[in-house]
């Protein structure tokens, strides 16, 4: 022993020595060497190797010093053995000495080992020796009388002149040690100067994604007794059991086993446990694992080393403090340590006699003493929970709330700086045509509902999500698949690993086309698309565009599990395109519906953005198909109290009716909104109203498919992309009754009501988020309250039923007397003063009174003002039943408007546009209405007509004066359609509603439609940038080739996405001028015919009955 510390003084005097000739040296040696593992041969400088060199004194020490410490260690360890015989005697068998060695030894702290110990001084000359209640006198006196002779030699020092071991503080000669390391030694050869070896290691943001954690250090500090063991393995067990983390655990029992069994319990050597505990931890934390330490550390400037050493690392470190009072340490006293104390057994025991120096800022502070264990458990993981350390991905959402999945904030809105350059690029793009329920789908797609979808699916992301209601992601390339949702299905080749993370993805969200539209995808040199909406507005690009077919049948069967050809969903799948187009979509614009409810509608940032500056800790979620009543209202404020016993400060509610496409006979979104806003404006003081400060309503902007257990999985897992950790879970969750189609549940639950909250909790990628469920409550008449029923006194709650509102509500039902609540409310026609707000409830009954009026808003559509040509006026809302549009100055746009302008050739008409370019709202001149308005054409049940095939190219109208007679019959038989003759305007811009524009006629297509012979003049506008260049087909093909192809293809196959067979032409190749311009003179001698300027056939002709022929052009005799 002796041997060795001389050495070891002697070496690092010579290395200081060497320090002090240079001081910069040793710095900048670490500041350039980037060493990388050296060979022997590489390495090795052995004298004689190379004459030429001669070795300094001090690189002879530098090379031979480890080998000497090494041999004289060896021999320290054989004279420490030869000494603990006891003397001389009998020689002892090889099981005798190990038993006698282990006699002798210094006792090791084990299990049972106390928390604290006396505490020695660093200038002791006597360490101080733990001892154990395992350990005998005679050991303990052993390892004292061991110590003490090393400690103070009995013989004196024949140190050859140099420092007597005896004098050495070992704690002095640590710190002096560490003091003169430098910090930062290099040993990775890819790093560069001035940096660490982090250089050659897996990149920490990589690391965690792919453990699905972060480091952390939970630095446990207070008194013994306080809890640190208890707690920290509690918390243990849950982390790694219920969530699977990788977590370990430090402590006295583990650190003074191993790492640290070679300390006392001195100040010196309490410092370095700290510091080499921090040490570890860090590397721990570092490597990805929740490390939990539990020491007493009572020196708060160890503690704040140890934070500093986290924090020159980016790892996260948790200060906690246990704080109980002494008094209470006592009584618990686990270990009978504070006894001991008492009776004068222990000295220097910290927190009695020995300082103990509490945090001043620690991160969560734990009183042990009043609360549970489970409650401190609780505390730490919420924390951890709010930080995002339990989560690998970084974090995008504001603390408390869940990351959406895929870990990324999605939101595909073109940066406003781009919005023009985007909007140019749309304009050369093909058009592909989606529908109000695509708009739906496409806003949740664009503002983030569906993360971490970015466009409409691609065939492979299909199938994931119909056959296993999720899909696989690598949000940072771990395996290299991370756009494997965004590039073209590869049926032929497939990774070397699967993506890493499964995410819920429950539902098809899918964009159909029909073959017009796939062959205008295809034959583009464009590689993306521009998504027109029915109102002719292009809202988005989608970019890369994957056509695959639309395998309807089996994207029913999987996503519904149900046969129910009524179904509405179901319905609107089996009407759409025979195929299906995927790709990445960017909005030119945010989605708005300007139907006076779009305060209500949020993206999932904004909303998350609200949570947040709300202070909310935790997000639950309720969503209403209903109008809400004072037992929803029971069941939200009973979640959120529930959530603040937990431990949560703050849960804010998110009422969230549904704003997508539902069915016909739902309570329609304004009458739910409306209703909403009078809870929210009464607050809390009504038991039907809700407090506004912790409650934020917002429209949730997906349709309704009503898919029961399916579909519930959508509507939680989009909540969640907004910030939502908990969603409240009735009965039959998204579910409906057969439709009479229905093969076994007609007009009765397609799904079992209890199916839907159980495969919600346990479906694959729901990670995290939990589960509220309904519970029944009824209307308590002793107070007027809704509430969990008293089976006590059940007589004095009523219960009041979905059904049962809407009866009363349609009735018109007024306020119960508070004091005399009828049994039967139907018969009294009362409804009871608590169950709804009162303007809530007017609000309901004038819906329910007024159903068929036409004048509510079903769900989330878009209402588009047209671009109506000066000159004229319209009432109504376009694209609705009741819109109109008339003229201001012609009586009538049939009638009035002469046939052709009063300048220019014969080949020149007039065009009056009634369906602007890419609008699909079917508009046409009503031949009855006062002045021949251009209104709404309708289908056979009454609603709305739009084109499905595809986006219009051509602008669409009439020519005003002309008829084709039904009287008059084709060479194939079949007779005129009674409407004025249409036009299909060729050019490239959008025309207005209602405009007369002079227009080239070119030729003509006849269509055979349903048995009647439709013309179809074909022209293109002189206001045209192409007019002056088209005068024929012949033209027409030569500007704009494919034109007339895509002509005939649409008058073809236009109905046949409504379910109808293609229509035929008498021909397949368009008339020439002269043969067009011989169609319209005919149809304007038909007109004149009909307005009686023959002189007897005034509005007498087949057809023409009910014709509003009453116009200034059109009275009989000229």
């Amino acid at each position: 022993a002796r041997c060795t510390a001389v050495l070891l003084l002697r070496y690092y005097s010579l290395r200081r020595r060497h320090t002090c000739d240079s001081p910069s040296a040793l710095d900048e040696d670490m500041a350039k060497y980037a060493y990388a593992p050296l060979s022997v041969e590489e390495g090795g400088r052995r004298r004689g190797r190379y004459p030429h060199e001669a070795d300094s004194d001090d690189q002879l020490v530098n090379e031979r010093m480890p080998m000497c410490v090494g041999i004289c260690v060896l021999l320290a360890i054989v004279y420490v053995l030869s000494r603990t015989g006891g003397g001389e005697g009998p020689a002892l068998s090889p099981q005798q000495q190990q038993n006698a060695a282990a006699q002798n030894m210094p006792a090791v702290v084990t299990s049972g080992a106390p928390d604290t110990a006396p505490v020695t001084s660093s200038a002791s000359s006597t360490p101080a020796v733990p001892t154990t209640p395992a350990a005998t006198p005679a050991a303990a006196a052993a390892a004292a009388t061991s110590a003490a002779a090393i400690a103070n030699p009995q013989e004196p020092c024949n140190c050859d002149g140099l420092v007597d071991p005896s004098t050495i503080d070992m704690g002095t000669l640590r710190a002096k040690a560490l003091e003169s390391t430098p910090p930062h030694i290099i040993e990775c050869a890819k790093a560069d100067a001035n940096t660490d070896q982090s250089a050659c290691h897996l990149p920490a943001k990589r690391r965690y994604a792919a453990l699905g954690q972060k480091g952390a250090t939970l630095w446990m500090t207070g008194c013994s007794g306080a809890g640190k063991t208890t707690i920290a393995t509690a918390l243990e067990e849950k982390l790694v059991q219920e969530y699977g983390k990788h977590v370990y655990r430090l402590d006295g029992d583990n650190l003074r086993t191993g790492l640290n069994r070679d300390l006392t319990f001195s100040e010196a050597d309490r410092a370095e446990s700290v510091r080499r505990t921090g040490e570890l931890s860090t590397l721990f934390a570092d490597s990805g694992v929740i490390t939990l330490v539990g020491l007493i550390s009572p020196y708060r400037g160890d503690r704040d080393l140890v934070r500093k050493r986290h924090e020159d690392q980016g790892i996260p470190f948790y200060e906690i403090f246990l704080d109980v009072p002494v008094d209470e340490l006592k009584k618990r006293d686990p270990k009978g340590q504070y006894a001991r104390v008492e009776a004068g057994e222990l000295k220097h025991f910290t927190c009695i006699d020995d300082p103990y120096e509490e945090p001043l800022n620690p991160e969560i502070t734990l009183k042990t003493h009043e609360l549970a264990i489970e409650q401190s458990v609780d505390t730490l993981f919420r924390r951890l929970e709010q930080d995002g350390v339990l989560e690998g991905a970084p974090k995008v959402s504001p603390p408390g709330l869940p990351n959406p999945d895929g870990d990324e904030m999605i939101d595909l809105h073109v940066p406003a700086e781009l919005k023009s350059e985007r909007e140019a690029e749309a304009e050369t793009l093909p058009k592909v045509l989606i529908t109000d329920v695509d708009l739906n789908w496409l806003q949740v797609i664009g503002e983030g509902w569906a993360a971490p979808l970015k466009g409409f699916m691609r065939e492979g992301t299909l199938l994931e999500t119909i056959h296993f209601n999720s899909i696989l992601v690598d949000p940072f390339n771990l395996t290299g698949n991370a756009l494997r949702h965004e590039t073209q299905t590869d049926f032929a080749n497939f990774p070397d690993h699967q993506a890493p993370q499964r995410v819920s993805m429950p539902v098809p969200i899918t964009l159909s086309c029909s073959s017009y539209t796939k062959a205008a995808i295809e034959s583009s040199e464009k590689r993306a698309v521009a998504l027109v909406t029915q109102m002719g507005q292009t809202v988005a690009i989608l970019r890369d565009p994957e056509v695959y077919n639309n395998r309807k049948e089996e994207i029913i069967t999987r996503m519904f599990g149900v046969i129910d050809p009524g179904h509405p969903y179901i319905k609107h799948i089996d009407s759409g395109g025979d195929y299906l187009i995927g790709g990445e979509v960017e909005l030119l614009d945010r989605i708005r519906y300007n139907d006076g409810l779009d305060q209500w509608r949020k993206t999932a940032k904004e909303l998350s953005e609200e949570f947040q500056s709300k202070g909310a800790d935790t997000v639950y979620a309720f969503q209403t198909r209903n109008p809400t009543h004072a037992g929803h209202a029971y069941l939200m404020r009973s979640a959120g109290e529930d959530l603040r016993a937990q431990g949560y400060k703050k849960p804010v509610l998110w009422l969230s009716p549904l704003g997508g496409w539902t069915k016909e006979d739902d309570v329609p979104l304004d009458v739910r909104v409306r209703q909403h806003e009078e809870v929210l404006q009464a607050g809390t003081t009504h038991p039907g109203g809700l407090d506004p400060e912790t409650t934020v309503m917002a429209i949730w902007p997906a349709p309704m498919v009503y898919a029961g257990p399916t579909e519930v999985q959508f509507h939680a897992k989009s909540r969640r992309s907004a910030g939502a950790s908990y969603f409240v879970v009735g009965r039959d969750p998204a579910g409906m009754k057969g439709s009479h189609e229905a093969v076994a549940h007609q007009d009765d639950d397609l799904y079992d009501g209890d199916h839907g909250r159980y495969v919600l909790q346990n479906s694959p990628g729901i990670g995290d988020m939990k589960m509220l469920s309904f519970v029944k409550v009824m209307y308590d008449i002793t107070d007027n309250v809704m509430k969990l029923p008293d089976e006590s006194r059940l007589k004095d709650f009523i219960s009041i039923s979905g059904s049962k509102m809407r009866l009363l509500a349609r009735n018109g039902a007024v306020p119960c007397s508070p004091t005399d609540i009828p049994t039967d409310l139907v018969e009294a026609n009362c409804v009871p003063s608590g169950f709804m707000i009162p303007k809530g409830w007017d609000t309901v009954v004038d819906y329910y009174k007024n159903v068929d009026s036409g004048r509510w808003i079903p769900w989330s559509r878009p209402l588009v003002q047209p671009p109506e040509a000066p000159r004229t006026t319209s009432e109504g809302t376009f694209g609705h039943t009741d819109y109109q549009l008339r003229h201001k100055e012609y009586d009538s746009f049939w009638h009035d408007i002469p046939l052709r302008p009063s300048s220019g050739g014969e080949e020149i008409v007039n065009l009056v546009t009634e369906i602007p370019m890419y609008y699909t709202a079917k508009m046409e001149v009503n031949k009855k209405a006062r002045g021949n308005a251009i209104a709404q054409d309708v289908n056979k049940d009454g609603s709305p007509r739009y084109y499905t095939y595809g986006t219009p190219f051509f602008n669409y109208g009439l020519i005003p004066q002309t008829w084709e007679d039904p009287s008059l019959k084709s060479s194939q038989g079949n007779a005129g359609d009674n409407d004025p003759i249409d036009v299909m305007e060729i050019g490239s811009t959008q025309l207005q509603i209602g405009s007369i524009q002079p227009c080239r006629v070119l030729g003509s297509l006849e269509l055979i439609d349903e048995g009647e012979t439709d013309h179809k003049i074909i022209c293109i506008s002189l206001a045209d940038k192409d007019a002056s260049r088209i005068h024929s087909m012949d033209d027409l093909e030569r500007v704009k080739p494919g034109h007339i192809a895509r002509l005939i293809d649409w008058l073809k196959r236009y109905k046949t996405t409504d379910g109808k067979p293609e229509n035929a032409l008498a021909q397949e190749t368009p008339t020439t001028q002269s043969e067009a311009l011989a169609i319209i003179s005919e149809t304007h001698e038909r007109w004149r015919k009909l307005c009686g300027k023959d002189g007897n056939s005034y509005g007498t002709l087949p057809g023409a009955e009910g014709f509003f022929l009453s116009t200034p052009a059109c009275k009989g005799v000229e």
